[in-house]
């Protein structure tokens, strides 16, 4: 039963959001993000990025005859389930909205579909929850994702690896749905290869002192130290601990991991490090960070790309629909996002919202050039980073 109320005009944003909006025709969308907690470095990229679209949508005045869109920013702290629940269902039955961009962290990401989003009817559209467990969850449709499965991340890192002659490595991966998954992927696509794993062993978030898991993986052994964690969490901590031990000297590090927050911390003691990230190269990625650099962020941060074209279905889904209500535009999303239709690239919002209004197709690439397989998964592709005199670089993509 579908459970969402109409927002007000005179319904005021919570804290974060973008706009103080007044409008007999508002569409709200909830923007659900870890603005602390394990990622809270990544988050206001992800967060100003989705925001990007919604202001160009707005300011075209072409939605749904002149209707505004404003964003309603909550914490998801990416790893509390309740509290990530709470908000969500607090942007449904205070804040009335009709769309949710998020959330970001695997874990919280499947309690807030499970005992929220279905639960009401609400589409969400997730840019950076990566567990492949999210494949199989009940979702009734309504759940869609900008990232690919970490099914795939877990075979390009074990490529990478294997590329550069590395076939031993200890594994540590954080104890949630994301790292889980992960590792379980990294770990077959490996030693598929000829690899060989000493040690697959999780790290809990938020420890102090990570000596006794560093020791473990020291003992163990291998060629490189893989870490499928946070950046602004135990996966630092884990990496500070090898380096202070000289346990290892080369790792290997999934997306969560992929962030100024690591160079900030380590510079160029970890250069030679690799890592992973879904990022592509084409036309749109290029125009999306000229964009973001104008609206005042690093267009190349992790997930920023994917959080607007997140936000950018939605709103091209309802125009589809010629609807703001989830019920009726979700089926439109799978629409607009592939082929048949006029290809759409960043900052063309307009252009798609015209060409919709006409009676016409698109195709949304958008940022990360967007395509759907399956039921809302994105098939997309990883940037391979390396560090570089202590910075992060884009050496290539899978």
């Amino acid at each position: 039963m579908n459970k969402i109320l109409t927002a007000t005009a005179a319904c005021a944003l919570m804290a974060g959001g973008a706009f103080a909006g007044s409008h007999t025709n508002d569409i709200k969308m909830g923007i659900i993000l870890g603005f602390t907690g394990p990622i809270e470095s990544l988050s206001p990229a992800m967060a100003t990025g989705a925001e990007m679209a919604i202001t160009e949508v707005s300011d075209s005045g072409m939605l749904l005859d002149g209707a505004t869109v404003s964003p309603v920013r909550v914490d998801s702290t990416c790893v509390d389930s309740a509290a990530a629940t709470a908000a969500a269902e607090r942007l449904i039955t205070s804040d009335g909205i009709k769309a949710m961009m998020g959330p970001d962290c695997s874990g919280v990401t499947g309690a807030v579909l499970a005992n929220v989003a279905v639960p009401n009817g609400m589409v969400m559209i997730s840019p950076s929850a990566t567990s492949p467990a999210l494949s199989e969850a009940e979702d009734n449709g309504l759940f869609f994702r900008t990232a690919p499965s970490d099914a795939r991340q877990g075979q390009i890192l074990a490529q990478i690896l294997n590329d550069k002659g590395i076939s031993s490595v200890a594994v540590t991966y954080t104890n949630n749905d994301y790292g889980k998954g992960f590792s379980d992927a990294f770990e077959a696509a490996f030693e598929e290869a000829g690899g060989t794993v000493t040690l697959t062993a999780p790290h809990e978030d938020g420890k102090a002192d990570y000596s006794a898991e560093v020791g473990a993986l020291a003992s163990a052994g291998g060629d490189a130290l893989v870490v499928l964690g946070y950046v602004d969490q135990g996966g630092a901590g884990v990496i500070q601990g090898a380096l202070d031990s000289g346990a290892f000297d080369m790792f290997a590090l999934g997306d969560g991991m992929i962030g100024d927050g690591l160079t900030d911390a380590f510079g160029s003691d970890l250069d030679g490090t690799i890592g992973t990230a879904p990022g592509s190269d084409n036309e749109g990625t290029a125009k999306f960070a000229e964009m973001a650099e104008a609206a005042g962020i690093d267009g190349t941060s992790v997930y920023a790309g994917e959080s607007y074209d997140a936000a950018a279905l939605m709103l091209l889904a309802m125009a589809a629909a010629g609807s703001s209500e989830p019920g009726d535009y979700v089926d439109q999303i799978q629409m607009v996002a592939n082929a048949p239709g006029e290809t759409i690239m960043p900052g063309e919002l307009a252009k798609a919202l015209e060409i919709l209004a006409d009676g016409g197709d698109v195709d949304y690439q958008g940022a990360t050039g967007v395509e759907f397989v399956g039921s809302g998964e994105a098939a997309g592709s990883y940037a391979e980073y390396l560090v570089e005199d202590g910075a992060l670089t884009v050496v290539g993509y899978r």
